[in-house]
């Protein structure tokens, strides 16, 4: 080889200096280690090369440059001490040469695999190709091929150490494969690299294209100002950490899907959707006892219960800070106040309030939602509710729960057992979403005019609070006053001055215009009121409209019911029974009566199975105490009987009508009347007994309003009488009975003995 070597060290440059004062030669061998500055000769290698020094240049930072050529290998004998320079005895060391035919071979070999090598490098040039190409010898074409290819320090030493042509050529062969294999390698490395550079430069380029596109077409932002707004959005909303990772795989996937396909604009209503939900944002609560009584009661007058149940909820939230949502379900008869008494209960504890209307939802989907893989896929109810309400902690009002229904589209109120189970609905399951959503802090308030419908699993999982029977004549007087009136006096445009209501005609408007649990008809009477005075006003007829109760007639027209509507006197053959219905209590007239005839029950008024068994029952009682009663015993086989319940296209049933049935039938049988100002409910069995009923207050309050006066009841109902308002118990005697023969007693003329 020529090479140029850079020498530093004194004594090699007094070396080269004597090398080049005598024949110019001079003998080369590395060392050991390269950092020692002052090698002794046990750190310097035995063998190396006898060369040449051509050139001697000295350099302006002090070092000399040389140009040496090799001539031969030599192996050190001998060090000579000496102060100034390295001495040495040398032996020239001569190649070992074995079969010509091998050596010709392994350098063919070796050939081949250097010219592949200066292919895949760029650091052997043509020419040097070229150059080692002439070489016939064996010895010298390894050694030349040897300086060419990138070698470590040891491997040099090593080859130049072998004195044996073809070990040395082996030896080569090794080499050069592993160094082709570290190439090939870094050629791949390098294509990939260099692929992955031209793509991103070409994605660039053509987002830039895109860019000027959507400038010249006058959309500024185009598909990634969208992104990146989405990106801003998702920076801001403090989110969990899985629902971010979501959101930006779902990006990324947005931004590689073409703006026209289909699928982009599912992917961008996901994450708008998941982007929309409240995750972690919560109002805190009012926990002030105080405050909230003072709300409930300036938004509802009575429905004592329900108020003392919120009351107690925030009492223990003062306490303790994990108590799960309640899931209450107010139930009562239309128009009593549940929804807005929901709403209150927001407005008192300072949270949002969402609402969603069950009635007639039979498709599981619309709880659940739809999956993603159908077209126009939504959330369900729930979490759409979630999104209005903005917070994590609302007060949701799930309205009209006991109207769901299901189909072939599956059961809605299966799906909602997840939403009410206090144990389950921390992770919620949307389908839509397809990830779980807490619904553990929400408080959630239902409502049902009747539990009959409300499927048991689901009524196990909620607080039932009852607003049965709804409200007495004194009550919806002070509703009327304090809240209708001055509601619908805003709607209409009214001030306080405009109109005035006496008392009179308000009471006369409860009695005579409606007839109803709630208030609902109330409030629309009231409206009625206001629309007509308000046209009065606007004509300039008056300023001010007075309503009496003598003027209410010509305001309203003929009152639609009569109040007191207990018989007006005594009757044979009718009796006067009390029901429970979805709307309240109700009075149930039943007439009996008898005609010549071969002993044929006739029963009439659209009757259910339960009044039909129950007009059996007191049917055969009666037969069986004929003689008791002092009644033909043979009645059965001589008289038809008729038994009717007026109002026949009315639906009737219940199991309450059994001792109003059984004192008609007496009355007409032995022609004694029935007291007009008695009602009675109860069931009979065959034996004369009397079974305790549900309903009593809502009963109660129907025959209030009907101006009856005495009420028999079971005696097994007597616990019942304290949930009867004491303004209704005042005005009302009830007779607590066991038996028919004491029902009898008070419920017929003069008695029964």
């Amino acid at each position: 080889m020529v090479i140029h070597l850079d020498v530093g060290r004194e004594k090699s440059i007094e070396s080269l200096e004597k090398a080049m004062m005598n024949d110019q030669q001079i003998f080369l061998a590395a060392q050991k280690e390269s950092a020692i500055d002052e090698p002794s000769p046990d750190d310097i290698h035995k063998i190396g090369a006898v060369a040449k020094v051509n050139q001697m240049l000295k350099l302006p930072n002090g070092t000399m440059r040389v140009l040496v050529e090799g001539l031969y290998r030599a192996e050190i004998q001998q060090f000579i001490k000496d102060e100034k320079q390295f001495f040495v005895e040398i032996n020239k060391i001569e190649d070992v040469h074995h079969k010509k035919a091998e050596e010709d071979a392994l350098r063919r070999a070796l050939l081949e695999q250097f010219e592949y090598y200066t292919k895949i490098s760029k650091k052997v040039s043509k020419e040097s190709l070229a150059s080692v190409i002439d070489i016939e010898e064996p010895s010298r074409f390894a050694d030349v091929v040897a300086s060419h290819i990138t070698l470590k320090m040891s491997d040099k030493q090593e080859i130049l150490e072998t004195k044996d042509v073809i070990i040395r050529l082996k030896r080569l062969l090794d080499i050069i494969s592993n160094e082709k294999e570290v190439l090939e390698l870094e050629r791949k490395i390098g294509q990939r690299v260099k692929k992955s550079m031209e793509e991103t430069q070409k994605e660039y380029y053509l987002r830039e294209q895109m860019k000027a596109i959507q400038n010249e077409l006058g959309d500024k932002d185009g598909k990634t100002g969208e992104i990146a707004s989405l990106r801003k959005k998702l920076e801001k909303k403090k989110l969990p950490d899985r629902i971010v990772q979501l959101v930006e795989k779902e990006l990324n996937r947005y931004e590689r899907v073409p703006q026209s396909s289909a699928e982009s604009s599912v992917i961008r209503n996901y994450i708008d959707w998941i982007l929309a939900l409240p995750w972690t944002e919560e109002t805190e609560d009012n926990l002030d006892i105080k405050h909230a009584e003072n709300i409930l009661d300036e938004d509802h007058y009575g429905l004592e219960k329900v108020k003392e149940r919120v009351l107690e909820y925030l009492a223990v939230q003062q306490l303790t800070n994990s108590l799960k949502g309640p899931i209450l379900c107010l139930v009562g008869p239309p128009g009593v106040g549940k929804t807005s008494l929901a709403k209150s209960v927001a407005r008192a504890i300072d949270r949002h309030f969402v609402r969603i209307s069950l009635g007639g939802v039979r498709d599981e989907a619309e709880i659940r939602g739809h999956r993603r893989t159908y077209v126009g896929a939504l959330p369900g109810r729930i979490i759409q509710g979630m999104k209005k309400a903005e917070t994590i902690n609302p007060v949701f009002l799930l309205d009209e729960i006991d109207k769901m229904s299901n189909d072939f589209r599956g059961d809605p109120s299966a799906a909602m057992l997840e939403v009410l189970d206090p144990e389950q609905n921390n992770t919620f399951s949307d389908h839509y979403l397809e990830e779980t959503y807490d619904l553990s802090k929400v408080m959630f308030v239902a409502t049902a005019n009747t539990l009959a419908t409300v499927p048991r699993p689901l009524f196990d999982r909620m607080e039932v609070i009852s607003i049965a029977g709804g409200y007495t004549e004194l009550e919806k007087l002070h509703i009327a006053k304090n809240h209708l009136l001055t509601k619908q006096l805003r709607e209409n445009g009214l001030k306080k001055r405009h109109l005035q209501i006496r008392d009179d005609a308000l009471l006369k408007l409860i009695r005579v215009y409606t007839r109803e649990a709630g208030v609902r008809g109330l409030e629309r009477q009231l409206a009625s009121i206001c629309r007509k005075a308000a046209k009065i006003i606007v004509s300039k007829e008056k300023q001010r409209v007075i309503v009496t109760e003598k003027q209410l007639e010509a305001i309203l027209g003929k009152p639609m019911f009569r109040y007191g509507i207990m018989e007006e006197e005594n009757q044979i053959g009718a009796a006067t029974g009390l029901a429970y219905t979805t709307a309240g209590g109700d009075i149930l007239s039943i007439e009996v009566s008898l005609s010549k005839g071969k002993g044929k029950l006739t029963l009439t008024g659209k009757l259910g199975d339960v009044m039909k068994e129950s007009a059996q029952a007191a049917f055969s009682y009666i037969r069986s105490r004929a003689d008791k009663f002092k009644i033909d015993p043979d009645f059965n086989e001589n008289y038809d009987i008729h038994i009717h319940v007026p109002e026949g296209a009315t639906p009737k049933d219940g199991p309450s009508a059994g001792i109003t049935i059984a004192t008609a039938l007496v009355s007409a049988l032995t022609g004694r009347a029935v007291r007009k100002e008695v009602g009675m409910t109860g069931e009979i069995t065959l034996r004369g007994r009397v079974l305790p009923i549900g309903g009593l207050k809502e009963k109660s309050l129907s025959a209030h309003r009907a101006g009856i006066t005495t009420i028999i009841i079971p005696a097994d109902n007597k616990k019942d009488l304290d949930d009867i308002p004491e303004s209704v118990r005042e005005g009302l005697t009830f007779i607590p009975v066991d038996h028919l023969d004491t029902v009898l007693e008070y419920a017929l003329l003069g008695g029964f003995t």
